[in-house]
């Protein structure tokens, strides 16, 4: 045996093996010491002809994949030895195999996967001038290539990888010479690399490989031509998928070609900052725009959400044909409830399908495929009410799956059991056999009584008796006084001293019927249910096809829900360059406080006298709220979704760049300013005179001078039209760039309106033309609860500065000495405040307040108060 798990291992080298023995998977060696450390379990040892025991351990086979995620998760790939024949029929040394080897980019098990979310696999093949870029979801089929070449080709690249967020990644040897690329990839992604053969990369096995698949002669009606470097590393990845998962991919139906030029490009920072699925400090999903726009009733639907949040489209057309949809629910309140009543009783089809490829499915799944299916019909009918182009393509479509219905409705029982092995889970009047071995089970010692009592009337012999034994099975007792009544065709087996045993052909037939019933019927069932299953798995491209059907509509009714709810408009999406936005409204920060008003603002940007608005006003009054409330409403409109506004045109953006916050990138060594300057450094070579900026307190994290003369150059540099003419939200404390109106064509001053009440001040959260004529910096300290010393203090401080020289403003500064004011002492070169009132202004002034969510900072005000208090 032994020597078996060594051949064995030979052949997965880099994986820990999964060795089943009996009702154990056992690991040794090297791989024993992994798993016992990583899993926490016994570790044993075991004989095998060596001075020293093999290291062991072991888990129970019923409970293997919790055990076989929580290493996949660590990052480990574990191949999986299965008994491939029944060990009572063995001769010698059971036959093993590996049936399949787990990787973080090929796990399947519903139970640890996210149903809203996808698993990527993701492929990269690395030339001279371009990157080939595969991805594959085995758990849906889904499987989509595309290219990227050109200026740029490491930050496209990275976008990508952004959008699909994989699990794992293989590559080609040239990929790995990027080693800087590579550690940026694993820190931001926590993506597993792995370098995969290089023939498997090689254009002609590749190209090869696809057309066996998907059974063409050749690519280009897959749509692949233009796509050389897409097809080796498409090619490689089924290569991949073949070598690890060991079935055949019969629910990987297609590939989908794309041009990234299809979509809006959003950055790394731009998905970050504007917190699509996830925000930005909790990595929660409560507080995302998703959040808002997620009332998907079906698992299909919510990663086909989130999958149009990720890639915003280009296409006017498309925009407008989903749009429509949108509409035709959003006006429809009693047909939307109707229908998410039905979509709420389906199954997630397309990993259901996964299931059945794979072998796994058991029939509770086929019946939770069956009560999905009988949905179709009905979801069906609700669409023929409808009118707009895309709710009238899917209903003439939608293939709703009858005979499929009918196979499993006349096949599976209504409550089957897990186990598809254990029989009970075909239904009675299937198979006529089934029917008979379950009587034959059932109804056994009635038969075997009867056939008594027959034999006793045939024979005459009143004290005839069948009865039975493990020797000799049934057989039929007749006493030493009734010998002459034998007749001649009962079989003599045994003779005792007062009596005869015998048996008869019929008798051993009805043995053969009773004892073997429940062995037989089990495996027939088994049998059969496999049929159900094989003949599924050959229907799987039309599930599939009505699965990303429902999972269109589902998005369509989601999106009109939110619509209805939220009040939501939808927008006129056109190829102008223009954006004309009334009263818009942030989407999240808008539902987070359902108790407050939201205050709505306009936003109107062009390609001429409104390309560029600078925004002022102070800390905590609404600038970033505003402009990445127009970023969100800008990507809303691109993905068909009506929006937060009373009305809006929305003008095709190619690209939104967004550059707010403050954080040191610790991953890459990077201080504040460097990760700000080289996020601005990424826009102005990337930015074109269709994309939406969105810049927040560029050059705030250096000297002041150093600051505005930056800010100056970056918004002179933008609103040029020969260099970039981006419509652009620019938000600055540098008041002094509010002279730039009137000296740059297309710059406009804008900023949040404040009221002033004594010594304290009220945000109006109001945008209006015009720059502000302050900061509001101790106002806004007082209303964040420092103490009133500070706060005077602070009064007389700036008094002096803006009398100052402004280039040496500190030397002209009288220092307080606090201990000596009690004495009415004269002022002294002491620090400004005591140690504790130090620190607290040090935390005041570090707190990052573009990037704090509205609970964030209600919580931190309440923090600053109960600490201004001990300072009083």
């Amino acid at each position: 045996m032994m020597q078996q798990y060594l051949e064995t291992k030979k052949k997965c080298e880099g994986c820990l093996l999964f060795f089943r023995l009996g009702d154990f998977y056992e690991m040794f060696f090297e791989d024993a010491l992994t798993a016992s450390r990583e899993l926490e379990i016994t570790l044993t040892g075991r004989d095998c002809g060596l001075e020293e025991r093999a290291p062991m351990c072991g888990v129970p086979y019923h409970s293997a994949e919790t055990y076989i995620n929580k290493l996949v998760e660590k990052g480990y790939k574990v191949a999986i030895c299965e008994q491939v024949e029944d060990p009572k029929a063995a001769k010698g040394i059971v036959k093993r195999e590996i049936i399949r080897i787990v990787t973080p980019g090929t796990l399947i098990d519903t139970n640890v996967l996210e149903e809203g979310k996808n698993n990527y696999l993701m492929s990269i093949y690395s030339d001279t001038n371009s990157y080939g870029i595969a991805v594959v979801d085995i758990t849906t089929g889904e499987f989509r290539v595309t290219e990227i070449a050109g200026s740029g080709i490491q930050k496209k690249l990275m976008e990508e990888i952004a959008k699909y967020n994989p699990a794992e990644l293989i590559c080609n040897k040239d990929f790995t010479n990027f080693q800087s690329l590579i550690e940026e990839i694993k820190n931001r992604f926590h993506t597993f690399i792995n370098e995969y053969n290089e023939w498997s990369f090689d254009y002609e096995t590749a190209y090869k490989r696809l057309c066996e698949h998907f059974h063409v002669h050749h690519l280009d009606g897959l749509g692949l031509k233009e796509f050389s470097s897409g097809i080796s590393a498409s090619g490689a990845l089924l290569e991949y998928l073949n070598d690890t998962q060991k079935v055949n991919l019969g629910h990987v139906v297609e590939i989908t070609p794309y041009y990234i030029e299809e979509y809006m490009r959003l950055d790394i920072s731009s998905r970050r900052n504007l917190e699509l699925t996830e925000t930005l400090r909790e990595k929660s999903r409560k507080g995302s725009l998703l959040w808002v726009l997620d009332r998907t009733k079906t698992a299909m639907g919510a990663r086909l959400l989130r999958k149009w949040l990720e890639q915003p489209l280009l296409d006017v057309k498309q925009i407008r044909k989903r749009l429509d949809g949108v509409e035709e629910f959003k006006n429809n309140a009693i047909l939307r409830e109707e229908l998410k009543e039905l979509l709420n009783g389906i199954y997630d089809l397309e990993r259901l399908m996964s299931k059945v490829i794979y072998g796994t499915v058991n029939g509770r799944d086929l019946i939770a495929l069956k009560n999905s299916i009988s949905l179709l019909p009905h979801i069906r009918t609700l669409l023929s009410e409808c009118s707009s182009q895309y709710q009238k393509e899917i209903c003439n479509q939608l293939d709703t799956l009858e005979d499929i219905y009918a196979l499993i409705d006349r096949a599976i029982i209504d409550e089957p059991p897990v186990s598809i092995r254990e029989g009970d889970i075909i239904k009675e009047g299937y198979h006529p056999e089934v029917d008979r071995l379950r009587k034959a089970k059932r109804e056994g010692k009635q038969w075997i009584a009867a056939l008594e009592s027959e034999e006793k009337e045939k024979t005459g012999i009143k004290n005839l008796k069948i009865k039975y034994n493990k020797v000799f099975g049934y057989f039929i007792e007749i006493t030493k006084s009734n010998f002459d009544s034998v007749p001649d065709r009962y079989i003599r087996k045994q003779t005792l001293a007062n009596a005869e045993r015998y048996i008869t052909p019929e008798l051993k037939e009805l043995e053969e019927t009773v004892l073997g019933a429940e062995e037989k019927v089990m495996e027939l069932e088994y049998q059969l249910f496999v049929e159900v299953r094989e003949h599924i798995s050959g229907e799987v491209e039309r599930i599939q096809r009505a699965a990303k059907q429902i999972a269109v509509i589902d998005v369509l009714q989601s999106l009109g829900e939110v619509a209805d709810k939220q009040n939501y408009v939808k927008p006129v999406v056109t190829e102008k360059d223009t954006i004309d936005i009334k009263n818009g409204r942030h989407p999240v920060v808008e539902k987070m406080m359902p108790m407050e008003q939201f205050i709505s603002n306009d936003t109107y940007l062009d390609e001429n006298e409104n390309r560029l608005a600078i925004i002022t006003g102070p800390n905590m009054a609404g600038k970033s709220t505003y402009m990445r409330q127009v970023a969100l409403i800008v990507l809303m409109a691109q993905i068909g979704s009506f929006i937060p506004a009373e009305s809006a045109e929305i003008g095709i953006v190619d690209r939104i760049f967004t550059r707010v916050g403050a954080s040191d990138d610790l991953a890459s060594g990077q201080s504040t300013f460097m990760v700000e300057m080289s996020e601005v450094a990424n826009i102005l070579h990337n930015a074109t005179h269709k994309s939406l900026l969105i810049l927040d307190e560029i050059g705030r994290g250096t000297s002041t001078f150093d600051g505005l003369s930056i800010a100056w150059a970056v918004i002179e540099y933008i609103s040029d039209k020969s260099k970039i003419g981006a419509k652009t939200l620019f938000a600055t404390h540098y008041h002094e760039l509010t002279e730039l109106e009137g000296k740059l064509s297309g710059v406009k001053n804008y900023c949040i309106d404040v009221m002033e009440k004594g010594d304290n001040i009220i945000f109006l959260r109001k945008i209006k033309r015009g720059g502000a004529d302050h900061s509001y910096g101790i106002q806004v300290a007082k209303l964040a609860g420092l103490p009133g010393e500070v706060i005077d203090r602070a009064k007389i401080i700036l008094s002096q500065l803006e009398e100052a020289d402004i280039n040496k403003p500190a030397q002209n500064i009288t220092v307080q000495d606090p201990k000596a004011k009690k004495e009415n002492a004269h002022p002294t070169q002491l620090d400004l405040f005591s140690t504790a009132q130090n620190e607290f202004i040090q935390d005041i002034a570090n707190i990052d307040v573009l990037n704090m969510t509205p609970m964030d900072a209600m919580q931190k005000l309440y923090d600053m108060i109960k600490k201004a208090k001990t300072l009083i």
